[in-house]
């Protein structure tokens, strides 16, 4: 198609010129088409497409034009990413756009040193890329002067929002983009860009914040799939299941196939990555690494050589399944299964980008909990099923800390005038008892009917400039890994404080190469680390603590196990381990409810396959009829050895109008961070509100239960 001159009328002619003969382009998508009017009139808006569909130009270019169409000088367009790579990543591209028109563009994030800051302070750019703990950062900044760096912002383009939504990084990105709304004294336009979301006028709701049912907005997605009936072909992709039975036979099985092709293989561990790039490596296969817990240098050196390579293999967790350009890349390999659909949709479509490929995965089970995972979830995927993407509940944790944040901000906040920052933002209509709580516990000091940042804040918060009140994640603690000064990345201290199986030098597993600890400087939580001649080592970190299946992926894989298949290519070794899981299981499932059993040693379990979150809930909900001790999963509860019929019940009965929310315990709360800034009752069902699922609970409660039980409940 060629470039006509009504579609890219409403881009600046400037603009329209060099996307025609500087980008060759011979025209727009239909993601970029669509986009055009609503951004250039200033609405809000989610663009969704395919991974690799231009959403970044159809965002940026109306964008762009609009700015030279009368945007003032300074930063006027935010470019929020949730990963510091993908900024990176972006930078080059988005300079080159901007610099056509005239205008800069700055980076500004954890890794961007002290010089290139200053900088940028001294030259605002008129785009600037960054996360939202940057921003928050930069807001609370003594060095920034926030009115001057936010005062003329425009617009707001926010990537891969859907990794946002999910989490209180959401909440924190929402709250952040209230306040700079407030510091430009006038509305933002927000722009959202997915690839892949279940519910995107919900989501589109969400990212308006308190402007939402005000401003025009609407969601753009001309090329999504719309749903459809299981009957209908599944999505476009060559994806194929083996089981392969373990970490070691998946990098043989790595290592033979696909030579001299660009391999990425996804794991959901930085373990299982770090075991089967040492275990490729040790086949003679060039392999680079990425995960969360390696340096940054270390990092980008992998990504650097990677995309460089052609007949190699990258091992991966998530961090490169949002959109960093790795090259061409010809193959994805996923080892046991990801958490969602949405996950799968991000990693399959790193392939088939180049003319003439497809998208491709290749799923390798290592155990039957990672079949049936893995199984249910392409039974889901061929069913154009994707997850909705839905905001954290009772985020109250936040509202504190953008409290205490806003008085760091401002250095003192009127007692009574600190909701306007955040005018109807659901989670702040209730902040009444946080601020008296942050108050009565030294948090805040009031004079004079101003708040400001109080004693038992510094205490708590106060390090290296409140770098700790700009971050929403809690990390366990982690040690620097040296060689010499290089750093290779972080490792749990537990890993240092015993030795592998008792004797000899302390061995780590790190970058996929062997390391011999030297010495452990405790004091300053640093490990320094000579290269192992003879391989071996230990690889560790603390849980990210992952909640479980949902209600919808248990419920695919009990599908699985009464005889669905899921619609792609399974090997042999598949079929046959799924025809032996299916034997096994043969009396824990019930197309029309659930089971319950008693197992050979006694116990009496309800086959539920409704989700952890689901059974965590019923368990709270039937409190003496299951086992309060017992470890949640996503398939079964245990319920208590002396329940009877009548008892069985009474308690269903009864609990279908009365659903508990989880018990939380002192120790959970630690997770949750910015609890030491709530009073105990409030963290506690904050937590607790996000370990339920009240609606699985509800449903698996009507639901009729059969009993497989010898003896028979009396």
């Amino acid at each position: 198609m060629s470039a006509s001159s009504h579609e890219l009328d409403l881009l600046h002619p400037t603009l329209a010129h060099h996307i025609v003969n500087t980008l060759g382009w011979p025209g727009l998508r239909p993601l970029q088409r669509e986009a055009l009017a609503p951004l250039a009139d200033g609405e809000d808006a989610v663009l969704l497409a395919p991974t690799a569909g231009g959403k970044t130009e159809a965002a940026v270019f109306p964008l762009l034009s609009a700015m030279a169409g009368g945007w003032g000088p300074g930063v006027s367009l935010v470019y929020v990413c949730p990963i510091k790579a993908l900024l990176n990543n972006l930078l080059p591209r988005l300079q080159a756009y901007a610099g056509w028109m005239g205008r800069s563009v700055g980076l500004w994030h954890g890794d961007v040193t002290a010089s290139a800051r200053q900088r940028l302070l001294r030259e605002r750019p008129d785009v600037l890329l960054t996360t939202p703990e940057s921003l928050e950062a930069m807001l609370v900044s003594t060095k920034v002067d926030h009115y001057e760096m936010f005062g003329r912002v425009r617009a707001v383009v926010v990537d891969e929002v859907h990794a946002f939504a999910g989490d209180d990084r959401g909440w924190h990105l929402l709250a952040v983009l209230e306040r700079l709304t407030r510091i430009r004294g006038g509305a933002i336009q927000r722009v959202g860009l997915s690839a892949t979301v279940g519910n995107p006028a919900e989501l589109l709701t969400w990212l308006q914040g308190s402007s939402a049912g005000e401003a025009p907005a609407r969601v753009v997605a001309p090329e999504a799939q719309p749903a459809k009936p299981a009957a209908a072909e599944p999505p476009p992709g060559d994806v194929e299941l083996d089981y392969v039975g373990s970490l070691d036979n998946a990098a043989k099985v790595i290592a033979a196939l696909h030579a001299g092709e660009k391999r990425l293989v996804f794991c959901d561990s930085r373990q299982v990555v770090e075991r089967l790039g040492a275990g490729l490596r040790a086949r003679g296969v060039t392999t680079f690494l990425s995960h969360a817990s390696l340096s940054a240098d270390e990092r980008r050196r992998a990504e650097d050589a990677f995309t460089q390579a052609r007949d190699c293999v990258i091992v991966a967790t998530s961090t490169l399944e949002l959109g960093i350009d790795v090259g061409d890349l010809d193959r994805v390999i996923q080892i046991d299964a990801p958490g969602s659909v949405a996950s799968f949709l991000q990693r399959i479509g790193r392939t088939g980008r180049r003319g003439g490929t497809n998208r491709n995965c290749l799923f390798l089970a290592l155990n039957d909990t990672g079949l049936l995972k893995a199984a249910g979830l392409l039974h889901l995927w061929g069913r154009h099923w994707v997850e909705a993407v839905t905001p954290t509940p009772e985020p109250r944790h936040i509202v504190a800390q953008q409290l205490l944040a806003l008085c760091l901000q401002e250095f003192e906040v009127g007692e009574r005038l600190w909701p306007e920052w955040w005018p109807g933002l659901d989670p702040f209509g209730h902040g009444e008892p946080i601020a008296a709580h942050l108050l009565a516990e030294g948090f805040v000091e009031r004079d004079g009917g101003m708040l400001m940042i109080g004693p038992e804040a510094e205490r708590k918060f106060g390090h290296r400039h409140f770098m700790e009140l700009t971050s929403v994640f809690t990390a366990p603690p982690e040690f620097v890994v040296l060689h010499g000064r290089t750093e290779i990345g972080r490792t749990n201290p537990a890993l240092l404080a015993a030795r592998e199986h008792g004797t000899g030098p302390r061995r780590l597993l790190l970058a996929g190469r062997s390391w011999t600890v030297a010495w452990v400087d405790w004091r300053r939580s640093r490990c320094f680390v000579e290269p192992a001649e003879n391989g071996g080592g230990a690889a560790r970190w603390e849980s990210s603590g992952h909640t479980g299946l949902s209600f919808d992926m248990a419920r695919a894989q009990r599908d699985v196990l009464l005889g669905t298949d899921p619609r792609v290519r399974l090997t042999r070794r598949a079929v046959a381990a799924l025809a032996e899981a299916r034997e096994r299981h043969e009396e824990r499932v019930h197309p029309d409810g659930t089971v319950v059993t008693r197992s050979g040693d006694g116990d009496l379990r309800w086959w539920t396959w409704a989700g952890t979150k689901t059974n965590l809930t019923l368990r709270a909900t039937l409190n003496t009829g299951v086992d309060p001790v017992q470890r949640p999963n996503d398939r079964w509860l245990r319920l208590a050895e002396d329940l009877d019929s009548a008892r069985w019940k009474a308690l269903r009965e009864a609990a279908t109008d009365r659903i508990a929310l989880p018990e939380v315990d002192r120790e959970a709360l630690e997770g949750l961070k910015f609890n030491a800034a709530l009073p105990d009752h409030l963290a506690a069902r904050t937590l607790a509100a996000r370990l339920a699922d009240v609606d699985g609970a509800r449903h698996v409660l009507k639901e009729p239960a059969r009993f497989i039980v010898d003896p028979p409940l009396r």
